[in-house]
């Protein structure tokens, strides 16, 4: 597994948390690192990538679920499971943060993500929300990075 992926998926973890428990994300990401049950192989590029998405994630959380709610015909933000909204959060981030990173790449992460925390049709969900948006990006109707 690489940095990124690992970056991912602990980011992922820290949004999931602070969105159940109300925490703030500073104390999301100290209590995160500083756990017991954090796996101890998780090397130090993949904790500032993870520390990236989560703090860009906070700070342009309106523009995000604005995406996501154009890029999801009936579904509510709010209605959504909190691991596939956080995991279209992330990938969006990604998308219009980070050119650099191929989009395939990044919806390829983001559905085995949903897929791996999510429930049963978190995958397929994930996947056609990201891949309408992409649509969108790709059309000039968003702008990456």
């Amino acid at each position: 597994m690489g940095a990124r992926h690992e970056g991912r998926e602990a980011a992922l973890r820290m949004l999931y948390q602070s969105e159940l428990s109300g925490d703030g994300m500073e104390s999301v990401v100290k209590t995160y690192f500083r756990s017991d049950l954090l796996d101890d192989s998780l090397g130090e590029t993949s904790r500032r990538f993870a520390e990236h998405l989560v703090r860009g994630i906070v700070k342009r959380r309106e523009e995000l679920d604005r995406l996501i709610t154009q890029g999801s015909s009936h579904w509510r933000i709010e209605r959504m499971a909190a691991v596939d909204r956080n995991v279209l959060r992330l990938a969006l981030f990604e998308l219009v943060d980070d050119p650099e990173t191929p989009a395939p790449v990044i919806l390829d992460e983001a559905v085995e993500l949903a897929k791996l925390y999510g429930g049963e049709e978190s995958g397929a969900f994930v996947n056609g929300v990201l891949d309408g948006i992409r649509k969108q990006l790709g059309s000039g109707e968003f702008r990456r990075g």
